[in-house]
């Protein structure tokens, strides 16, 4: 048996910061993945978007932050499974480190043992929203867009952006001053997104963003060519001539498998403590996935997490040992 100390699942910015702490603290350390590539959504979704929220970077594409994570991770030579799913987690033994331990079994049949275990996996499988509308299916990839991977190809295009959300204004401003023309519209004047960015969309002028608009229609045969939007206030319509329709509404979430591995769920997260622990025995989890009062899903919360969830497992597996052994700038 291949016992590890600490395998994290999971291979987004939080998963590789848990790494690069548990390579800190001289923990024999697993990563697993279920996409093909380390990253998770900054990878799979959108690594051509720029993140602006993250501590050391006025901003930073998606694709380089990661490349960041992963280098910092990957100096202390963690194993890395890609294309791995976990779809049962167990726990065998007793209560201490050295007499008990986690198997956790991929979707391809691979078995993983470890004396703890952090749960990283983000949202969990994720779809995303779509509008129940005619046509919207069929015109998918053929100027339908969810997610925006190479932003070129939207350069110079009539872009109609519907949503109100960061991503459908980090997408305006990103986007809005390279193309021919872009729209975006919003169902209400209540928008979930940062202050500054709304702002900054608003005084662009190449921008138009108007509110209590929403889409009704879209149309062509090979390809999207213009959209009807109508004012739901006073029920108003407007055809819009269009080159690239792009849906920012957010995800449909599902925790899969981990339902089933005798966690304690809330609302479709994974319940922890201050210390990050889940009520299973070695058991932690970090990032988008877990919750607790006062809980903010941000990637700069997810890396402190599994910081804590590192520091606090060292302890676990060492009870000798400190949760806080200094600052990384005093341990070299």
């Amino acid at each position: 048996m291949d016992l590890y100390d600490f395998t994290i699942i999971g291979g987004g910015p939080t998963g590789l910061f848990g790494a690069f702490y548990a390579g800190l603290r001289q923990m024999r350390t697993k990563v697993i993945d279920s996409m093909p590539q380390l990253g998770g959504q900054l990878s799979a979704l959108y690594p051509e978007k720029y993140i602006y929220d993250v501590g050391g970077f006025p901003r930073v594409l998606a694709k380089d932050l990661v490349a960041q994570f992963a280098e910092q991770a990957l100096q202390y030579n963690p194993t890395i499974s890609v294309n791995e799913k976990v779809v049962t987690l167990e726990r065998v033994g007793g209560e201490r480190a050295d007499d008990g331990h986690l198997v956790l079994t991929t979707e391809k049949g691979a078995v993983h043992y470890s004396k703890t275990v952090l749960i990283a996996a983000g949202v969990g499988a994720f779809m995303p929203r779509k509008m129940d509308i005619p046509d919207l299916d069929r015109l998918e990839g053929m100027g339908v867009h969810y997610f925006v991977t190479d932003p070129t190809a939207l350069e110079n295009k009539r872009l109609v952006i519907v949503g109100g959300g960061d991503s459908a204004f980090d997408w305006a401003m990103a986007l809005g001053p390279k193309g021919a023309s872009c729209l975006q519209i919003h169902r209400s004047d209540r928008f979930k997104a940062h202050e500054d960015t709304i702002q900054k969309v608003q005084e662009l002028e190449s921008v138009d963003l108007r509110t209590f608009f929403e889409l009704k229609a879209i149309h062509g045969e090979d390809k999207v060519e213009a959209v009807t939007i109508f004012d739901n206030r006073t029920g108003e319509e407007e055809r819009v001539e269009c080159d690239a329709l792009l849906l920012n509404l957010g995800f449909l979430t599902n925790l899969g498998p981990i339902k089933q591995w005798g966690l304690e769920i809330e609302k479709n997260t994974i319940k922890v403590d201050s210390t990050m622990r889940t009520n299973i025995l070695g058991v932690y989890s970090a990032g988008d996935i877990c919750s607790y009062v006062g809980k903010l899903k941000l990637i700069a919360t997810g890396v402190g997490e599994a910081g804590t969830a590192a520091n606090f497992a060292k302890t676990y597996l060492d009870p000798g040992s400190k949760a806080f052994p200094g600052h990384s700038s005093e341990l070299h």
